[in-house]
């Protein structure tokens, strides 16, 4: 089964054919790099993430572009109330960005371009948008000509008359049309600005994205993608801006994803309702592998509720998995033979069945929700296997790991193998554990949980078995 995505612009499933063969040229909608992220902007970030990473699992070598937004009202209102430069402060956040997405497993994008480092693309880009007869100059402002552009609303699925009810010229804008929308705003006072055909100025928040994506990914790209709140007005902005100044007939984008909205307590999150969480905040009280089990347990498109008992769920899933890997190894290490009784073939036949399941759910339209709920049959058949099994040949063993790790590549819900953090530590771990065994043998109960405290205050959690004791580090 190849890949079916929904595409916002059709409003239907559609097989995903790239432009060029073997190549897939995204891009996803970055920060506005003014604050810590919030939760609602991490689930995009953590979906697509794993979008990619499954284009890259299917063979397709994927060019990714995610911008950061560093000039626009809220981070120019935010530096004066700090008493900072505009750069100051996109310079903290992003670095604050990149610490919380790493938390996350969030990978690097390939390109991460800055709005600031490219304001000649920029104006080039309204440059040829104005010659081609869809914007005009207003006092030093240059607005996007609406009413010249008959496709507008196509990716929002309105009309204009209906997206004019309401719409207004506010104070100080110099536009024709209440629809129409900034592409260069002219200078004012406090405000970073730079040299224009227009005069000095900035620019407006929709056209970095075209701008960006265009010089990284050509005027024709296969995958945007964003929160459902960006469909409109920017990406509807977006749309028309970037093939207003292409002018060759072909669309900016072949397919449009967005996510769906996240709620807190069935509420939109917002500061005014006192419900406002960052990412930051979140990893703080929970695991961060518990806030990405958590955004992949629903389908993209679908609204999800956000709940300190969902996070808490979702922390014993992640913790479920890792106590597979965890029992597997142990396993490997103390339970390993030539069993010439275990059906190897069967369990191997079996593990492929669920992949092509895994495979299958995520192909269609990218759906993480089915896909981790076949992991999750994956650890139901190695558990029940080294369950009912005393002695397991070594391709169990190194089939099961493969399949795990073949899956967290993917999803990344399990995180790296749980280990110390030098050789050092190790030794003085398994020192102490091989202390505790001979206590107990001796009866000496004291100082057997007195060791067990011990290494629980440093995060190592012992599981006594049959085969002896194994142990783990605690998830954080």
């Amino acid at each position: 089964m190849s890949l079916i995505l929904f595409n916002d612009l059709t409003r239907k499933k559609e097989a995903f054919v790239p432009i060029q063969e073997g190549q897939v040229r995204f891009y996803s909608c970055g920060p506005t790099v003014y604050d810590y992220f919030h939760i609602g902007n991490a689930r995009p970030f953590i979906v697509f993430d794993v979008l990619r990473r499954w284009l890259e699992h299917e063979g397709y070598k994927v060019t990714f572009v995610q911008n950061f937004t560093d000039i626009d009202d809220k981070m120019i209102h935010r530096a004066h109330k700090e008493n900072i430069t505009v750069k100051e402060l996109a310079e903290r956040f992003i670095a604050e960005y990149n610490k919380d997405a790493d938390a996350l497993g969030i990978r690097r994008p390939d390109v991460a371009p800055r709005a600031t480092e490219h304001i000649p693309e920029i104006i080039k880009t309204i440059e040829k948008i104005i010659a081609n007869g869809h914007a005009y100059v207003s006092e030093g402002d240059v607005y996007f000509d609406i009413k010249s552009w008959p496709r507008y609303g196509s990716l929002c699925k309105q009309n204009l008359e209906d997206l004019e009810e309401g719409a207004r010229i506010e104070p100080g804008e110099k536009k024709k049309d209440p629809l129409d929308f900034a592409l260069w705003k002219a200078e004012k006072p406090g405000e970073p600005s730079w040299e224009s055909p227009w005069g000095k100025g900035r620019p407006g928040w929709h056209i970095e994205c075209s701008a960006m994506s265009s010089k990284y990914l050509g005027e024709n790209i296969d995958i945007h993608s964003g929160g459902v709140d960006l469909m409109f007005p920017h990406h509807e902005n977006e749309a028309a801006q970037s093939e207003a100044a292409s002018n060759s007939g072909k669309p900016f984008v072949n397919y449009w994803l967005h996510n769906g909205f996240l709620l807190i307590d069935n509420e939109k999150m917002s500061k005014s309702l006192g419900n406002f969480l960052t990412a930051r905040a979140a990893i703080e009280k929970f695991p961060p592998l518990a806030l990405r089990f958590f955004m992949l347990s629903a389908h993209y498109r679908s609204p999800v509720n956000f709940t300190p008992e969902g996070l808490e769920q979702a922390a014993a899933g992640v913790a479920r998995l890792r106590n597979c890997r965890s029992d597997l190894n142990f396993a490997a290490q103390t339970r390993k033979n030539n069993n010439s009784e275990f059906d190897l073939q069967k369990f191997l036949s079996e593990l492929d069945e669920l992949d092509k399941k895994f495979s299958a759910s995520m192909n269609d339209d990218f759906n993480t929700a089915a896909a981790m709920g076949i992991l999750f049959d994956v650890v139901h058949l190695i558990n029940t296997t080294l369950k009912e099994n005393e002695k397991l040949p070594e391709g169990f063993f190194q089939a099961s790991k493969d399949a795990l790790e073949s899956y967290d590549k993917i999803l990344g819900v399990i995180g790296p193998e749980e280990s110390a953090s030098d050789n050092s530590e190790v030794s003085e771990i398994e020192s102490l554990i091989a202390e505790r065994t001979a206590a107990r043998k001796s009866k000496n109960f004291a100082r057997s949980d007195e060791i067990r405290n011990i290494l629980k205050a440093r995060g190592i959690i012992l599981e006594d078995t049959p085969q002896g004791t194994k142990w783990k580090k605690e998830l954080v």
